[in-house]
């Protein structure tokens, strides 16, 4: 079983293949930092564009680097949401075409539940687990119990984690993309204690984050020192926000894994995906408070954190074997959370 996997959610152009064996045959790639790095931040009209533009080249591409013609594909999986319509649109009217025209089974998958079973392409996780889900747009701590089967235990209140690495990195002046700049530039710190930023949530009950007021003492810092910001005060002041920042998502997963161990003691294993899954410190701090609790800590490989096809294809072939496909008329989504009778998460910026 071969499964084609398209993601055009946000501002990666990809496509891939995977089969049942758990092998990437292909994950093709196109970043659009360049068409987005003079505006700071992604630009939805830009970004579904380019996808338009340049995915048919993408599928034909990965299909060559697999050695696999389309009459040999199992299934065609698109995201289908969360994330910028217009984008989502592009990849899911593609996926349904090439379904339509070859007689294959569509498969509509969300965007988040591709991040959360990478663990299981990548290092044979079993259920259930807890997944840390961090990224650009989402901070939730969720019990999976199956493919489709997610139990929220925690999320952002206000802004998500990779959105706050995101505005700190502009407040500091790092630039686009701010995650992985300020993940650099912390490694430049003479004096990573030097700046004492709050670490929100910490200690409270429950698993939820939040992250507002930690942007807003990173830009109260930023008022009190010299214009323009040496290069060394903004390497400390970027040590001193990825240091809060781990303290609090480490903080928030260990009430999480008490939490699960409840409602599923036979969960041993922590998953950390999405975007921020990338940062080191961050994998580092994770890996810590698992050794602690004598869990399991698994992160996906660094190229399989930030969005890419080849997690689509995978969590299609999942659904597929499970009989779970999608009719032509599926719409997509531009929310779509992955436990629906989650409560409501309070506080501005909240995403589902």
């Amino acid at each position: 079983m071969i499964v084609l996997g398209i993601e055009t959610s946000c501002d990666e152009t990809s496509a891939a293949l995977v089969n049942e064996n758990k092998q990437i045959l292909s994950n093709v790639i196109l970043s659009q930092i360049a068409e987005h790095e003079p505006y700071g931040g992604v630009v939805p009209e830009i970004a579904a564009r380019a996808h338009l533009d340049h995915l048919d080249r993408l599928i034909r591409e990965a299909l060559e680097i697999a050695g696999v013609d389309l009459g040999k594909v199992s299934g065609v999986a698109a995201a289908a949401g969360p994330g910028l319509i217009g984008g989502v649109i592009v990849g899911v009217m593609t996926a349904k075409a090439i379904a339509l025209a070859r007689g294959l089974p569509f498969i509509a998958v969300n965007h988040l539940e591709g991040h959360a079973l990478t663990a299981r392409l990548t290092n044979d996780v079993e259920w259930p687990f807890l997944l840390l889900l961090v990224s650009g747009g989402h901070c939730q701590l969720l019990l999976v119990e199956g493919v489709g089967r997610y139990r929220r235990l925690g999320t952002t209140i206000d802004d998500a984690v990779g959105e706050a690495f995101d505005k700190a990195a502009k407040l500091i002046g790092l630039g686009y993309p701010g995650g992985p700049r300020l993940e650099q530039a912390a490694l430049r710190a003479r004096d990573p204690g030097r700046f004492d930023l709050p670490r929100p949530m910490l200690g409270r009950p429950g698993c939820d984050f939040s992250f507002s007021g930690l942007k807003t003492a990173v830009r109260r810092c930023l008022d009190e020192l010299p214009k323009p910001l040496p290069a060394q005060d903004g390497a400390d002041l970027a040590s001193a926000f990825q240091s809060a920042v781990g303290d609090a998502l480490a903080d928030r997963t260990a009430r999480a894994m008490d939490l699960a161990a409840t409602l599923a003691p036979e969960c041993r294993t922590l998953v950390v995906a999405g975007g921020v899954a990338a940062n080191m410190s961050v994998r580092a701090r994770l890996d810590a408070q698992s050794a602690r609790k004598g869990w399991r800590f698994v992160a996906p490989p660094l190229g399989l954190c930030t969005d890419n096809a080849a997690m689509i294809a995978w969590a299609g072939l999942e659904r597929l074997r499970l009989g779970m496909t999608d009719g032509l008329d599926f719409a997509p989504r531009p929310r779509w959370p992955l436990d629906p009778d989650a409560p409501k998460a309070r506080g501005a910026g909240v995403k589902a």
